[in-house]
């Protein structure tokens, strides 16, 4: 028996034994978030695993992919259309011309000051104009009622449809980025990306217009055909169903929710293992691992480095899109605070690296295992202080301890990286 196979069927009786002695609930929850961050995990292990690349960004692509549900499926505000869309059109369009016409300049002109000059101009009369356009309009939208709305909404349209607009929204910022920052070296790429990604947080938690900053976006529809509990629970065909196998209603009506997104999330994840299987063994992939082991080798080849890196930049960002679109649509709200590093970048570089950098089934096996992990422990852990601290006598120590029980998944993610890069430092499955 294959090793892959042996721990990937200890993981399926790690999740099985979770929901027979807490609750089906808690391990349909954990896996939902597996498979989720399975999927960043596999676009985190197309850009290092591949080509090498060291994204600390993945912060920002999962935010991105989150702000596409709002653009796409929130209902408009039509008032604040009214006040001012067209203005935030009309700028942002101004502003996409002033950077389309300076690289036009900068291309076409020889190098020297007269070039530096006439793109500087440009960039300052493009930009006065860009904030004459937009600031009124950006007013008049963000005072529309902003207890409850501030904002332009979306288009309503079907959540689903705001998976693919995710990865391409993340695709396009990864171009955008790739074109500036991917001529930098591994420990400079690293720090650049993880700067943009705040810099994408930083915006969507200021620009009310856009998606109600820190006030956040609720009632967001979910993916067809996920029903709502509620909805269920006052169904009567349901009802009969849950009664005759001596169900409770409330409990029953949540799992069928978690397993509709069980088998949603297993079909987008199931595809993209497939086609990164057959693309880590084509031609293709095979290049781009010669390019990832030595850069002025397959340079001296033909090989243009900086394009497959960039090819590859987009690719791994666009799979993050996605992945943040639909755990922004299961979740039925937008929380830009609620995106931080720890959770969104390097929890998910852990991910890849405990399973396995290169290989793409053990990107899967690094989400799943480290994500029961990282919720299995933040439950248990108030239980198990309160057991270890039961000779301390009550008072603020024992209290502090107690309240501090669920930072132990952070020890515990640290403890599980640290043996793992000890006894097997290639993860759990090594690239072949």
């Amino acid at each position: 028996m294959s090793r892959s196979a042996v721990l990937f069927s200890a993981l399926t009786l790690l999740y099985i034994s979770t929901g027979i002695i807490f609750s089906w609930n808690l391990a349909l929850s954990i896996l939902i978030m597996g498979l989720l961050s399975s999927i960043m995990a596999l676009g985190v292990n197309i850009q290092l695993g591949y080509a090498g690349l060291f994204n600390t960004g993945i912060m920002g692509f999962t935010a991105l992919g989150g702000l596409a549900v709002v653009l796409v499926s929130a209902q408009p505000v039509v008032a604040g259309w009214n006040a001012g869309g067209p203005g935030i059109l009309a700028g942002l369009l101004l502003g996409a011309a002033t950077l389309a016409l300076t690289i036009f300049i900068w291309n076409r002109m020889a190098t020297g000051r007269v070039r530096i000059l006439i793109t500087i101009i440009i960039l300052i009369i493009g930009f006065i104009l860009f904030r004459t356009v937009i600031d009124p309009a950006i007013i008049a939208v963000e005072t529309n009622d902003p207890a409850s709305y501030g904002n332009l909404g979306g288009l309503g349209l079907p959540s689903l449809l705001a998976w693919p607009v995710g990865g391409l929204l993340a695709a396009v910022a990864a171009w955008a980025i790739g074109k500036t920052a991917l001529g930098l070296r591994s420990d400079y790429l690293a720090i650049a990306t993880l700067g943009i990604a705040e810099i994408i947080v930083a915006v969507m938690r200021n620009e009310d217009w856009l998606a109600r900053g820190v006030k956040n976006i609720d009632e967001l529809p979910r993916p067809w055909p996920v029903p709502y509990e509620v909805v269920l629970q006052k169904d009567p065909s349901f009802i009969d169903w849950a009664l005759r196998w001596g169900f409770d209603t409330v409990t029953s009506s949540t799992i069928i929710v978690k397993l509709c997104y069980v088998v949603m999330f297993s079909l987008v994840l199931l595809p993209l293992i497939w086609l990164s299987e057959r693309a880590l063994h084509s031609p293709w992939g095979r290049m781009m691992r010669a390019i990832r082991d030595n850069e002025v080798a397959a340079s001296a080849m033909g090989k243009n480095v900086t394009k497959r890196h960039l090819q590859i930049f987009i690719l791994g960002s666009s799979i993050v899109g996605i992945a943040g679109a639909m755990m922004t649509s299961m979740e039925g709200q937008l929380i830009p605070g609620a995106y931080n590093p720890l959770r969104f970048t390097f929890l998910i570089w852990v991910m890849a690296i405990v399973g396995g950098s290169g290989n793409n089934w053990g990107s899967v096996l690094g989400g799943l295992l480290i994500s029961w992990l990282w919720l299995i422990v933040e439950s248990l852990g108030p239980g198990l202080m309160i057991i270890l601290t039961n000779g301390i006598p009550d008072g603020w120590l024992k209290t502090h301890l107690v309240e501090s029980a669920p930072h132990m998944r952070l020890l515990t993610l640290g403890v599980i990286l640290l043996v793992v890069l000890r006894f097997s430092p290639r993860g759990l499955i090594p690239e072949k």
